[in-house]
This record gives structure tokens, sequence and C-alpha cells, in this order.
């Protein structure tokens, strides 16, 4: 019986490095889940890497073809882009249990240690002590944020059009500070090209085009379901759930992309501003030097939401922040994985990717100009900002040496 539970044979779709049928156990899965989760370090496309190393090279979970089209799927899906191709990993091995688990196991080690950092910063407020000794990450992170914007820009900035929408996106969330003005910015982006997907190559339709609507149909529910509650109770952890779950939902980019919506939504707009400018640099900051997802960041920011509430209450914001963010994305990639196929052959879903990419990218740069309002305007902390995106542009110095040197430096200095 034992063996059962945990063996299940897979017969995959292509060849098996080996002879006869592999079985796959599921707790070795998991313990190469983990593994990726307390190693991968530098965002999607370093994890990407590691996938690559550790679930195709290493155990042959799937084929390195069929890991970068889910990737692929993934990337153009709202959400964060690696937890997503996990999951998906996950439901191609196993079915949607293991996806769940393998989602759990991936994300959990990063919300325990920014959940630990929210905590942490927490009680120095809550002492009278200073974050002084943050100074020097404060202006690392937002040289994080320029790299990172760079990176995506090279990618997807290359026609006069997504030029276009970059700097009217960048324009209008930084004149527009409104929850909702972000994803309508994305959505408007992604409407502009759409209209010129005639341009792009036909590709024949093969396969029928059918449809599964119960996880979109869960996906809708619970997003509604939580506005309803949270606006009738006002119950501060159902809208935090309701938040993060929004920005989730809607959000193109992965983590760098999702810096602007949290600033504007958590510490720019009056009726909230549950932390600090100072404190949210802080804990971004953080985030860049921990391994696993960098949706793991809103961990930290539910923690800091729910402050007044104790250390229960704190622990309560860290969960409802965590579960917003990754659920509608798990929910999405189980809807489309299976009409992934035969959506992709239109070439509208196609041409509407360049939008929303540039405006993605316009979000980011507007991201870093309200970041660095919030520094004090000196040359060293501009210079500290410079030298940082140097260094992750040129050299290959680990993200997580840049933080603990800016660290030691605050607090010898």
């Amino acid at each position: 019986m034992g063996y059962r539970r945990f063996f299940r044979p897979v017969l995959p779709n292509y060849t098996l490095p080996h002879p006869g049928v592999r079985q796959i156990r599921y707790i070795i899965f998991l313990k190469d889940i983990l593994i990726l989760a307390l190693s991968a370090f530098g965002g999607p496309q370093a994890h990407l890497a590691m996938m690559i190393k550790h679930l195709v090279l290493k155990r042959a979970y799937l084929t390195e073809a069929e890991l970068i089209e889910l990737n692929a799927l993934c990337s153009v899906l709202p959400g964060p882009s690696s937890t997503q191709t996990i999951t998906a990993i996950g439901y191609k091995v196993g079915g949607p249990n293991l996806a769940y688990l393998s989602l759990i196991v991936w994300a959990l080690p990063a919300i325990i240690i920014m959940t630990l950092a929210g905590i942490s910063v927490s009680y120095l407020h809550e002492n009278g002590i200073s974050l002084a000794f943050t100074r020097f990450i404060q202006p690392m992170a937002v040289g994080f944020m320029v790299y990172g914007g760079y990176r995506i820009g090279r990618k997807v900035i290359n026609t006069e059009v997504s030029v276009g929408i970059m700097v009217a996106a960048a324009l209008i969330s930084f004149f527009l500070q409104t929850p909702w003005m972000a994803p309508l910015v994305l959505f408007g982006g992604g409407g502009v090209t759409a209209f010129r997907f005639q341009k792009l190559e036909r590709k024949e339709k093969k396969d029928p085009f059918r449809v599964n609507w119960a996880n979109f149909v869960l996906f809708i529910f619970v997003g509604l379901t939580a506005a309803v509650i949270g606006g009738i109770t006002r119950w501060l952890p159902i809208r935090l759930f309701e938040n993060f779950y929004r920005n989730g939902s809607l959000i193109y980019g992965g983590g760098q992309a999702l810096v602007p919506l949290l600033f504007t939504e958590f510490v720019r707009f009056e009726k909230k501003q549950y932390l600090s400018a100072e404190e949210f640099l802080s804990g971004l900051a953080i985030a860049q030097v921990v391994p696993g997802p960098n949706f793991s960041f809103t961990s930290f920011i539910g923690v800091l939401a729910m402050r007044d509430y104790g250390l229960g209450g704190e622990v309560l914001g860290s969960f409802m922040a965590a579960a917003g963010i990754f659920l509608p994305g798990t929910f999405l990639i189980f809807f489309v994985y299976h009409f992934w196929n035969q959506l992709k052959q239109y070439r509208i879903v196609r041409a509407s990717l360049e939008g929303i990419n540039a405006a993605s990218t316009g979000l980011i740069a507007s991201a870093v100009v309200l970041l660095l309002r919030q520094l004090d305007h000196s040359l060293l902390n501009l210079g500290i900002v410079g030298v940082t995106f140097c260094v992750l542009t040129f050299t290959r110095v680990p993200q997580v040496l840049i933080i603990l040197a800016g660290l030691l430096l605050g607090i010898l200095l």
C-alpha cells in the first residue's frame, strides 16, 4: 500500500532516456522543488535555468522543449511566471493535487523569510529603533528596479509603437496614482497592439477550440466573493486578500512589474498607507536576495499592514497576502493549460502581448521615478543606484552579496 500511495506510473509523450516505464515518486519530485525553492535566486530568467538543470537534465520529468513551452505559456498570463511554471510542471507530472503541493513547497520558504523580515521591521518600529542601518540598501533596491526594467525593456521594446506605449504608460501611471490605474494601462497597451495582428504570420488552426470553464469560474468567483465580503465587513484581512488577489490577477512582467502597483496601493494611496516608503524600500531590497518567487514580497507588506493586531495578526496578514497574490495565477494556469495550443493559434492574442509587455515596462519606469522621489536626493544615493545597476549589468556578483555589503556599510557607518 505504501508503494502505491507514493508512486504512480507516468507515461510521458516523449522518449525516455532509459528503457521501460519510469516510476516517478511524488515525494522525490517535491524534494526537487524544495531544492529549487532554497537555491533559485535572481528572478524568472535564472529560475528557468535552474529548472532546466534540475527538472530536465537531472530528473527528466519533462523535455527542455516542453519546459520552454510551459514557461512561454506562463509568461503570457498575469501572475508570477516562475510559480505558474512550477505549478504547471506539477500538473503535468501528477495532476492538480501535485500541482497545488508544488506551489506550496516552492513558495513557502520565501514567504516564511519575508514574514520574519516584516515581523522584525515591525518590532523595530514598535520599539522606536531606527531603520537607518538600511539606508544604503534602499537606493540599492531602486538600482535593482532599474536593472529589472532594463532587462525587460531590451526584450520587449523593439518597435516605435512599443516605445510609445511604454512612454504613455509611464506618464499615466506617474500622474494618476490610483489602484486601478495600472490594470487599465496594461489592458489599454494590449488593446493597441491587438489591432496590429494582421502583421503576424497566420497559423493553421489544426485542433478544435474547446474550453473547460470550471477554473475560470472559480477564478472570478473567489475575486468577487472577497470583494463583496470585504466591502460589507470591512475586515482588514479579507480586504488585504482582495487587494492582492486583484493585483495578482492583472499584473504582467514578474515581480519587478508588481512593485509599482504595490507602492501605489499600499504606500501612496491616502486611504491605506499601511507602511512607509522607507519600510517598503527596505523590504524590497531584502526580497531581492531571497530565493524562490519574487512575489513573496507581498508577505512582508501583509505583515506590516496588520502590525496593529499583534503577532497573530501579522502572521495572518502574511498568509492572506500570499494566498491573494498566488491563487489567481494558479487558477489561470489550470484554466488555460488545456487549450493553450489552440489559443496561441490566434494572431490577435499574440499581437496583444507586445502592448502588454511595453506597458509593463512603462510601469516599472514610473515606479523607479516614484521610488527615487522617496529617497534623499543626494549624490550618494544617486551614486548607489548607478553603481548597483552597473554591478548587476556588467559583473556576475551575486545579488545577496550586494545587499549584505549595503547592510554592513549601514551598520558600520
